[in-house]
């Protein structure tokens, strides 16, 4: 094949592809994130204790993730008609892509969130912070540099099963790979859908690293001024809770 018989394949082949993953990884981080928080919530010792939900939970997220992909697209081709009408196209592998992709992210945002200062927690706790005034105020912006890095490598593992999710007619540059470089010996397509991925792989692995690091570097998981400024905004008036300025008159006095 010519570059100019190509290059329409490869361009609507990428498009496919970035279609599907990127409804994907929404979709993924929509259910995952919530999911991921609640594995911690619920465990022992949680803000919201219940073992045999987190045991449930936990289980169905295992179960979820252990199954190959290429088993799930076909396990779920009654349900996928039953959402789109068909089981082809990119619109049909988006179901069977987030299904997959969600309990995946939400063991990353679990470990995330799990890193959390718990001391940070306890203090929000002591000034009279609810639930989800903890969960809004300190498990998500505290752990926000390791949920980028998550959904970074989430983003990264949607875009293999993209390329398997082509094998059954799905679109994308998978499927370009299997139809021209395996099908019709066309070596030279395999080798340029395999240089796109690799390149779009490295291009959104290098975003969002740089994006964690920034948050890092500005005052991520305990930092001393995001922390400051937490326990400030959650006393009543804005006045400094006491046990702060305890702490700087007395090396203050030192």
């Amino acid at each position: 094949m010519t570059w100019s018989e190509m290059q329409p394949l490869l361009s609507q082949a990428c498009w496919d592809t970035l279609y599907m993953v990127g409804w994907s990884t929404v979709i993924a981080i929509v259910g995952g994130l919530p999911l991921g928080i609640l594995l911690v919530l619920t465990d022992r010792g949680g803000l919201l204790q219940n073992l045999v939900a987190n045991k449930v939970i936990g289980q169905v997220v295992n179960i979820a993730r252990s199954m190959p992909f290429i088993i799930l697209m076909v396990a779920l081709m009654s349900f996928t008609r039953w959402i789109t009408g068909t089981t082809i196209g990119r619109e049909a592998a988006i179901v069977p892509l987030a299904i997959g992709a969600i309990p995946f992210f939400a063991r990353l945002v679990e470990t995330a969130v799990r890193e959390v200062d718990h001391g940070l927690v306890e203090a929000v706790q002591a000034m009279g912070g609810n639930t989800w005034t903890i969960v809004r105020k300190v498990l998500v912006p505290e752990s926000l540099p390791s949920l980028i890095s998550s959904a970074t490598t989430t983003i990264v593992a949607l875009i293999g099963y993209s390329a398997m999710a082509g094998t059954v007619g799905a679109g994308g540059l998978g499927d370009i790979a299997i139809r021209y470089g395996y099908q019709r010996f066309e070596t030279q397509m395999m080798w340029i859908t395999v240089a796109i991925l690799a390149v779009v792989i490295s291009l959104i692995q290098f975003a969002g690293d740089h994006a964690a690091r920034t948050l890092h570097r500005r005052g991520g998981r305990s930092g001393s001024a995001p922390r400051l400024r937490l326990l400030k905004d959650k006393t009543p008036g804005g006045a400094a809770p006491t046990a702060e300025p305890a702490t700087a008159d007395a090396g203050e006095t030192a």
